[in-house]
């Protein structure tokens, strides 16, 4: 058995399967993680939605953010982009239970020594208070009162975190933090201001990985959401959003051993990423 990390899909499903045919993928031997964003910008969201989902417990996924963007619109609660290219989900026969099963997929993944997020875990925060804060906020994204939550969900603030934060602004900055996060200022608080590259950001930001804050751990955090960074490997952190959609390229890594797999990918979008 074989287990493989895989970066942003976002719709690209001829290059999935392209990647996992390189790889041997074996569905009834081996595991999938995916760092999220298994939708939009590419132009097969529905058919990446209907594949990941038939794999059942052999693969995981985390919720990225043009997931939630995909439900916010799918429940009315925001308008679609016009750079959104999830129509045929929304148009689907299957979309309520594709969808119903997106929304309870998690935040966080741990195992095995390994954390999955699809952004980032916020400096401050050990990898088991970060798990707590996943699921106490899955339960939301999950519940029967979920839309009561999408209703607040977007929005910037807060950009502190504060252990007294409530109701839906606690619920809403978690979501932030493991799903849009990239840059922090000196204090740890979240910087939206900034997707391209590093070096082009505002002085007085670092990703989050590199904050003097983090608490960090003995788990390694796999992470993707930053496409213009590219491949990150250091010590504790893996960062794989190599930019499929972008005409770069998909990633998948073994977590047995550590052995990267990518193939080129086509160009989907020349949309700024997000």
């Amino acid at each position: 058995m074989a287990t493989y990390a895989i970066g942003d899909i976002q719709g690209c499903y001829d290059s999935l399967m392209e990647l996992l045919g390189s790889i041997g993928f074996d569905a009834a031997r081996d595991r999938l993680w995916l760092v999220g964003d298994l939708v939009n910008r590419g132009g097969q969201s529905l058919a990446v939605l209907r594949y990941i989902a038939s794999l059942g417990p052999r693969a995981v996924t985390v919720l990225g953010n043009h997931d939630i963007h995909l439900l916010m619109v799918a429940s009315g609660m925001t308008r679609k982009r016009n750079s959104d290219t999830f129509d045929d989900v929304l148009a689907a026969p299957d979309r309520d239970e594709l969808l119903g099963w997106l929304r309870r997929q998690p935040l966080l993944h741990a195992e095995g020594g390994q954390v999955m997020v699809h952004a980032g875990i916020l400096p401050q925060w050990s990898p088991a208070q970060a798990l707590a804060l996943a699921r106490e906020t899955e339960a939301r994204l999950a519940g029967p009162g979920y839309l009561d939550f999408f209703a607040e969900l977007y929005g910037n603030d807060p950009v502190a975190w504060d252990p007294s934060l409530t109701g839906h602004a606690r619920a809403r900055f978690v979501v932030n933090v493991f799903t849009r996060m990239r840059l922090v200022d000196s204090a740890g608080n979240l910087d939206f201001s900034h997707k391209g590259s590093l070096d082009r950001a505002p002085a007085g930001l670092v990703p989050w990985f590199d904050s003097p804050l983090r608490v960090g751990g003995k788990e390694t955090i796999l992470f993707g959401h930053w496409s213009a960074l590219g491949l990150v490997e250091r010590p504790g952190v893996l960062g794989i959003d190599t930019g499929c959609v972008w005409g770069r390229q998909l990633t998948a890594f073994r977590l047995e051993d550590g052995r990267r797999f990518s193939i080129d990918c086509p160009v989907q979008s020349d949309m700024e990423a997000d």
